[in-house]
Formats: structure tokens, C-alpha cells, sequence
């Protein structure tokens, strides 16, 4: 089955921060109404990794089997690839991960409803059966979404709109309209960072038939598309103050995106793909790092 290094390095943990993002944007936004409860946070966190890890597993296995990691591909080597695991042992694995991250969804979804509202739990229960279709087939089976260049719309359904909206509504029960706007840029981020790993990987997608939007439109358009998620997401921060009546001094927040800025400047100069795989976690940090600005700010901790 695999040392617990080689199935730590199959988790790909940098890419965890990036996902935990959404939960604390939600949390925050529940917490500004008083709404918290320690047990939800907790659990969503835990169901949240979950989810990624199963993704991360499966990502390994589809791309591993179709033949798109191979020795041209830049970045972390992928467990499947390199020989460290077998084929049967990560399926194992992913249905493992699967099993787990349903338990801990359910977990999460009787402390959020408990008995009293059948109704919603089952409707968070399929929203949770669907993250788990979306997290394998992004590149497992022969219609594999990510390689139909349908990756950004899932990651920005899933980890935007319902990361963030769906746990404020299981502490709240109800969604506000400003709350799309903080939605919306936290899924333009986790975009961004897909983004640039298919600006990175593009010539490999490209020879192995995985024809992400990069593939699609090319690098340079690939880049410019860089520039239009980090810019709208700043945007649409920037109105989420405006329209909450926030002190400057209260929207500090904001400056997470001066790193993203400097970030921005590299990809516009970068000529060569594989120099963009460090940049990867610049801004998965940096959108982590907006995620704790923002729930300090808007609940005036600082």
C-alpha cells in the first residue's frame, strides 16, 4: 500500500491552505451575523480537506492512467508516475478517502441540522455526493470534465460559491446577497491557481490530450485570463467593503492582493511555463492568507 510519505506526497498538502479558504470566508460571514459554532468549523475544515485529498488522489490516478504525467510534465513528481504506488493500491486509496470524507460530511450535516430539518440535510447530502463526483471525474473516465476544459467552472462552483455560501448557511440557515460578492472572488482565486496549473503543464496537456481552457486558447491568452481572475476577485472584494459600509481601516483585508500584485507581474513577464510552478503557491497562500485578513476584519478582531 505505500509508505506514509509516498501517500502524504499523493495528498499534495500545499494545495490544502487553498481549500480551506472558502471555509473561513463562510465562517467569517456567519460569525459577522453572531452566528458560530465550534463543532461546525471544525468539522467543515475536516470535510473540506477530505474533499481535496480525494481530489488530489484521484487527479494522480486519472492523469497517471491517461498518460499526462510523464516525463514532461513540470512540478511535484505524482505518486502513480513515478512507480511509488500502484495502480490498484491508489484506487484503494481513493475509495478510502471517499469513505471517510462522506462520514465526516455527515458528521458535519446532523450538527448543522440535527432531526429537526430532514429536508436540508438531505439537500447538503447530495450537494456532498456531487463534490465527490466532481472531485474524481475532473480526470477519471473517459469524459473526464478537465480534459473538456470544463475544470475552472467546477472549481469555481465548488470551492467559490459553495465553500464559501454553503458554510455560512449551515451556521446561519440563510444567505445574504452581499455574501456573493466575497463568493465570487474566493472561486476567481481557486481558479487562478488551477489556472496557472495549466499555464504551467500546457504543453504536456496539450501533447496528451488534455485540452484545459489554457490548451484552448493558448499562453498568452492563458495569462491575460490570469490577470482578469485576480483583478475581478479584487473587485469584487473591494464593492464587498463598499457595500458593508467598512472603514478603511477596517478593509485591510486588501492587502493580501499586494502579493498577488507582484505575483501578476511575474506571469505577465514569464515566457516559459515550466518557471510558473512556484508562483503556484504564492497565490494559494496568499488567497489562505486574504481568508484570515478577512474574517479578522470583518469581526473587528484586530
Amino acid at each position: 500500500m505505500g509508505s506514509l510519505k509516498t501517500w502524504v506526497q499523493a495528498a499534495r498538502l500545499r494545495t490544502l491552505p487553498l481549500s480551506l479558504s472558502g471555509i473561513i470566508v463562510g465562517t467569517a460571514l456567519a460569525m459577522k451575523q453572531g452566528f458560530f459554532d465550534l463543532g461546525i468549523f471544525v468539522l467543515a475544515l475536516c470535510t473540506t480537506v477530505g474533499f481535496q485529498v480525494t481530489s488530489n488522489f484521484a487527479n494522480d490516478y486519472g492523469d497517471g492512467v491517461k498518460g499526462t504525467d510523464n516525463e514532461d510534465r513540470i512540478g511535484p513528481a505524482r505518486v502513480l508516475q513515478s512507480g511509488l504506488l500502484s495502480r490498484k493500491a491508489l484506487k484503494k486509496g481513493i475509495l478510502i478517502a471517499i469513505g471517510v470524507t462522506m462520514v465526516l460530511a455527515i458528521g458535519l450535516l446532523y450538527r448543522a441540522f440535527g432531526n429537526d430539518n430532514f429536508g436540508l440535510f438531505s439537500f447538503f447530502f447530495i450537494l456532498g455526493v456531487l463534490s465527490i463526483w466532481a472531485a474524481v471525474r475532473y480526470t477519471v473516465g473517459s469524459h473526464a470534465y478537465g480534459y473538456m476544459g470544463l475544470g475552472d467552472l467546477f472549481v469555481f462552483l465548488f470551492f467559490g460559491l459553495l465553500g464559501v455560501l454553503g458554510s455560512m448557511f449551515l451556521y446561519t440557515k440563510s444567505i445574504g446577497w452581499s455574501a456573493l460578492l466575497p463568493a465570487i472572488g474566493i472561486g476567481l482565486l481557486c481558479v487562478g491557481v488551477l489556472n496557472l496549473n495549466n499555464l504551467r503543464d500546457i504543453h504536456s496537456d496539450k501533447k496528451h490530450g488534455k485540452n484545459t481552457l489554457v490548451v484552448k486558447m493558448g499562453f498568452k491568452k492563458g495569462k491575460r485570463y490570469h490577470v482578469f481572475l485576480i483583478a475581478m476577485a479584487f473587485i469584487c472584494f473591494s464593492m464587498h467593503a463598499w457595500v458593508e459600509h467598512l472603514r478603511w481601516k477596517d478593509s485591510y483585508f486588501l492587502l493580501a492582493f499586494l502579493p498577488m500584485a507582484i505575483h501578476l507581474k511575474k506571469v505577465v513577464f514569464t515566457e516559459e511555463p515550466g518557471e510558473l510552478d512556484g508562483e503556484l503557491k504564492k497565490l494559494a497562500l496568499s488567497t489562505f492568507l486574504l481568508s484570515l485578513l478577512y474574517c479578522f476584519a470583518v469581526n473587528n478582531f484586530l
